[in-house]
């Protein structure tokens, strides 16, 4: 399922329930007590700005710069959902993809070197499931489209 995640930044509280559901989706252990005492950070992150608050996760670009740019071709994008996702056990920690995004999505595992960001919940898509994110907004701030359905919406 190819998709984008959509951000209303006027719905959103700031309330951190995005990262805590990525943190939860990306633990071992799928449980919220183990998945905050992890070191991994969510691949999204809530940010303020002067006028509002806005999550903020990678945008999966078509040419993403940050594949072409990776020396290790730790970051590949995924055929089936178009995610664009960093293979850990190849990544180097070079910091590369995070110099050249122009979003600043990707950042620096400090606690076990690499590099993380969103994968747009990969092995979620791949069961015909939301992102992980996009569950755990309480105010439906985040949400999910497939480029058909986005594509179909536009023609209207």
């Amino acid at each position: 399922m190819k998709g984008i995640i959509l951000v209303d930044p006027y719905k959103c509280l700031g309330c951190k329930s995005c990262e805590i559901a990525c943190s939860i989706n990306r633990s071992s252990s799928k449980d919220l007590s183990f998945a905050t005492l992890s070191k991994n950070p969510p691949g999204v992150k809530v940010k303020q700005s002067r006028n509002f608050i806005v999550p903020l996760q990678c945008y999966h670009c078509e040419a993403a710069p940050c594949m072409a740019a990776c020396p290790a071709k730790a970051i590949r994008k995924d055929e089936k959902t178009s995610a664009i996702i960093i293979e850990q056990s190849l990544c180097v920690g070079c910091n590369a993809c995070v110099i050249v995004c122009p979003y600043g999505i990707p950042e620096l595992k400090y606690n076990k070197g690499g590099t993380i960001k969103c994968d747009l919940c990969f092995s979620r898509l791949e069961k015909n499931q939301k992102p992980a994110c996009v569950c755990g907004c309480p105010t439906g701030a985040l949400k999910f489209e497939t480029i058909e359905n986005l594509f179909n919406e536009r023609i209207r």
